[in-house]
């Protein structure tokens, strides 16, 4: 049976490397150089190969909106500080963050072949995209990558009125031989803002203790929603603030303390990050490391599935099922992603690729 979710009535689907060509032209036609063009579509076209549709391909029409008013500066200059060898600061210059975290993700692998460990901490960039896509591309190095973002607050924090802290995400991925990599990528949040915007759309009950209306009240009524909980109450809120502390401060950019402050530049929208790679040949034989990764995932999929489940799964077992498949057989996009695409080609002079529907199975 396939992983891979059946696409709804309505949807294209296009193949992968047309979605990736087309979107790098419709941002390079917003302002980004061909080469950041392409690697900010990489970003997104890697998401949407995996099912990641609320960091896919809808978020090129957002990134042009922040290409053009200036949120996002297409012309940074990204510098990298650094006074030890393991250890560097890259300054994003507001530079999309999947220019600059990718670019982070190829210092801190570089730095990590000579070291051993590298730690990267990206300061002053803007919205970074799906973060497991920068720790996979450590991983493919055959190096363990670890990530964390900080954003501005827009969730509850417990004890506290109102959104207080950012949905920080957390992303990790090892290697293995045999096995697609693990690939932990989460938020500190219960749902997803998107997840909120979903079930308004379609007037669906929110799960209890997942939002909260404006002044922090729980709430199940989409409509009144405004804002997701931390995850797990005090243990996602508190991992988000330590998140703040090691991304956001860590590097000299606080967002926490300076959205909560009288500063009128506060609000104004920034991201931090950190991105960490491990050589598991600084710890021991890197063969006999991925050799274990990958008997402990076959340990894992060993395991008894409970009564109803499908079988037992490790992080990014399935996503990576459904890029998988979804290389051979195209990428569905949303018909209004699909309408919003073709009204920017249409402004930019772009031409879109061809899109197929697919059969209602």
């Amino acid at each position: 049976m396939s992983d891979t979710p059946t696409p709804k009535p309505g949807k294209v689907v296009v193949p992968a490397e047309d979605l990736r060509t087309f979107s790098a032209a419709l941002l390079e036609k917003g302002g980004l150089s061909a080469d950041d063009a392409r690697t900010t579509a990489d970003v997104f076209v890697w998401a949407a190969r995996r099912g990641v549709e609320s960091h896919g391909i809808a978020r090129v029409p957002a990134y042009l909106d922040l290409l053009a008013k200036g949120v996002a500066n297409a012309a940074a200059q990204i510098t990298v500080e650094s006074s030890t060898p393991a250890a560097a600061v890259l300054d994003a210059d507001r530079a999309p963050g999947p220019v600059a975290l990718t670019a982070a993700a190829d210092e801190a692998v570089a730095r990590a072949r000579t070291n051993g460990i590298a730690a990267v901490g990206v300061r002053r960039t803007v919205h970074t995209g799906a973060i497991g896509y920068y720790v996979s591309r450590i991983a493919e190095q055959g190096l363990v990558g670890i990530g964390y973002v900080a954003g501005m607050p827009n969730m509850g924090y417990t004890g506290a009125k109102g959104a207080a802290v950012a949905t920080s995400p957390l992303a990790i991925a090892v290697p293995a031989a045999d096995h697609a990599p693990l690939l932990l990528d989460m938020a500190t949040a219960t749902v997803a803002l998107g997840r909120i915007r979903q079930a308004r759309a379609s007037g669906t009950p929110l799960p209890e203790g997942a939002a909260a209306t404006e002044d922090g009240t729980p709430t199940t009524d989409p409509e009144l929603a405004v804002m997701p909980l931390p995850l797990g109450g005090a243990k996602g809120s508190g991992m988000s603030l330590a998140f703040e502390l090691l991304t956001s401060v860590l590097v000299g950019a606080p967002i926490f303390s300076s959205f909560h402050s009288d500063d009128p530049q506060g609000r104004k929208h920034r991201q931090n990050a950190l991105l960490i790679a491990l050589d598991p040949a600084a710890f021991g034989e890197a063969g006999i490391f991925t050799a274990d990764v990958d008997a402990t995932l076959a340990a894992v999929k060993n395991l008894t599935p409970a009564d109803g489940a499908a079988g037992v799964f490790y992080p990014g077992e399935r996503s990576a099922a459904v890029a998988a498949e979804r290389d051979s057989t195209g990428v569905p996009v949303a018909p209004k992603v699909w309408s919003e695409l073709l009204a920017r080609a249409e402004e930019f002079g772009v031409t879109p690729p061809a899109a197929g529907t697919p059969a209602v199975r």
